[in-house]
Parts: C-alpha cells; sequence; structure tokens
C-alpha cells in the first residue's frame, strides 16, 4: 500500500506562484511514475503533469511553459511548482502514483486564484 500526501495548496492572485507538494511512503518501489491531476468544480478531473522514475516528464498543453514538475527520490516527494497562475487554474489538485493496476491517489489539496 503506498500513501500519498499533498500539501502547499492555498489562496493567490492571478499571475502568482505556488508550489505544490506530494510525499509518498508504503510500498513506494511499485510505483512506475508519478502525476499531478486537477479537478475543478463541474469538471472531469484531468491531468496536468507526470514524471517517471528516469526524470522524463509530460506537461498538457494548458500548463506548458507556466508549470514544472519535478522528484526529490531521496524524500520520495514529487512536487508541482505553478507560475503565472490563472483564475481558471483554480481547482483541487491530486497527486497521482501510477503502478501496473488501480493508481493511488492522494486526497487533494486546493488552489484558488483571484482575478
Amino acid at each position: 500500500q503506498v500513501q500519498l500526501v499533498e500539501s502547499g495548496g492555498g489562496l493567490v492572485q492571478a499571475g502568482g506562484s505556488l508550489r505544490l507538494s506530494c510525499a509518498a511512503s508504503g510500498s513506494i518501489f511499485s510505483i512506475n511514475y508519478m502525476g499531478w491531476y486537477r479537478q475543478a468544480p463541474g469538471k472531469q478531473r484531468e491531468l496536468v503533469a507526470h514524471i517517471s522514475n528516469g526524470g522524463n516528464t509530460y506537461y498538457a498543453e494548458f500548463v506548458k511553459g507556466r508549470f514544472t514538475i519535478s522528484r526529490d527520490n531521496a524524500k520520495n516527494t514529487v512536487y508541482l511548482q505553478m507560475n503565472s497562475l490563472k483564475p481558471e487554474d483554480t481547482a483541487v489538485y491530486y497527486c497521482a502514483g501510477f503502478r501496473p493496476g488501480p493508481p493511488y491517489w492522494g486526497q487533494g489539496t486546493q488552489v484558488t486564484v483571484s482575478a
């Protein structure tokens, strides 16, 4: 079993920055890559970015150039640096751990961007 705990959400003005963290514990050897998803009210959950164990990254088009995903393997932590935030980035952000089988999910952290 794997536990994922997100932190770093909050309220920020448009144009500001936040850094989300996701700390993993448990049987993390089973995880192939980590990702960040988000879900805005009334919308489906969508992929924001993911990073492989080898450090390869993928970004959704709507965050390219603004968000950066990274990982610290020594701390079993994945980060999402979010810059130039827009009101449409407002959502609950979830950390996910992917393995051969159902993914692991964190509890989510709220990000609110005011205009």
